[in-house]
């Protein structure tokens, strides 16, 4: 698993869209920005000092962070269930589907300050929320408000993970998935943008370069990869290696940016979710309207936006009232 863009081009400040987004979550009775403002005043600084400190010292950190909230939020909504322990390798993290998920560790870490300074406020839930946003604003990427008051849920099921988007779905099983959380095509272009940092393992890669089905029948390399492109990848992801790691932005996996988005329309996409979305005309047009010269210059603005589809993923079935708990500890149920 992975911001957007504003009034201010150096993206520092938020955009319209994403206040006024906020002020409708607010009103809903649910979420607010500020919700810690009067219980907890140093909720939000705590936790990105703590992304801060974690980041100092390991820089991959980021793009793991920003993962994580998709991973929490696409499973029974953004409840912090990803965070448990079960210990019999039944809880929700335990699906393959979360192989290689970090940064829970990062969460413990602002969670126990903040037990410190305003205990029992404070939820896992909110706390993986603002981890992500800092994470982007850190990766050079927009800095934005996000709205908090979620509750910790109280289920977390390793099968529930099943519903994650995985590397090998097509473009159309992708857009059902997002909608599946009241995420549309330009929501899913501009989160699987996130990939814009980060790396992936050869693992995800092992079928598109040495398994792929084949139309005249077999199986080989995927036939839409540029030949060149082909031969860099092999050259980096060997049959059976599943543990190296390959920038998902080819030449720019540093720089937050629309690079990723350029990578997908000129065929250079590293794994097969990606380049599915230059497979399907619902897509391709919102692939074309951020990676064009003309975009940067008339919009769309492609941080104001990412920063909006983050904001509309954090809201995913979230919980308030008496249907949830401030976890003590994010690994367990009180």
């Amino acid at each position: 698993m992975a911001t957007q863009f504003a009034l201010m081009i150096n993206g520092t400040s938020c955009s319209v869209a994403v206040a006024l987004l906020l002020l409708a979550l607010g009103a809903s009775g649910q979420l607010q920005v500020g919700f810690y403002s009067k219980s907890c005043p140093s909720a939000e600084s705590t936790v990105a000092s703590v992304v801060r400190g974690a980041s100092a010292s390991d820089s991959t950190i980021l793009p793991a962070l920003l993962r994580l909230q998709f991973h929490d939020c696409f499973v029974r909504g953004c409840d912090a269930s990803v965070l448990i322990k079960g210990g019999n390798n039944s809880a929700e993290v335990d699906n393959a589907k979360h192989q290689g998920l970090r940064g829970l560790d990062v969460i413990d870490n602002a969670k126990a300050q903040l037990q410190t300074q305003c205990p029992g406020v404070v939820s896992c839930a909110d706390i993986v929320i603002l981890a992500a946003r800092d994470a982007v604003a850190f990766s050079g990427g927009p800095s934005f408000d996000v709205p908090t008051g979620r509750l910790d849920g109280k289920v977390s099921n390793l099968r529930d993970a099943d519903v994650l988007p995985d590397v090998h779905d097509s473009a159309q099983v992708l857009r059902s998935k997002f909608a599946a959380g009241g995420l549309d095509d330009k929501d899913l272009v501009l989160l699987s943008a996130a990939h814009t940092v980060g790396t992936t393992a050869c693992f995800f890669m092992q079928d598109r370069l040495y398994n792929f089905p084949l139309a005249g029948g077999g199986r080989g390399s995927d036939p839409s990869i540029p030949d060149d492109f082909l031969a860099e990848l092999k050259s980096r992801c060997a049959p059976g290696d599943f543990n190296t790691r390959v920038p998902l932005d080819r030449g720019s996996e540093r720089v937050f940016d629309t690079s990723i988005l350029r990578n997908i329309r000129n065929g250079f996409a590293v794994i097969a979710s990606d380049a599915a979305l230059y497979e399907d005309t619902s897509t391709v047009d919102v692939v074309d309207s951020y990676s064009g010269l003309l975009g940067t210059i008339f919009g769309p603005y492609f941080r104001q936006d990412f920063a909006d589809s983050m904001v509309k993923m954090g809201s995913i079935g979230v919980i308030t009232g008496s249907n949830g708990e401030v976890r003590k500890l994010c690994s367990k149920f009180n």
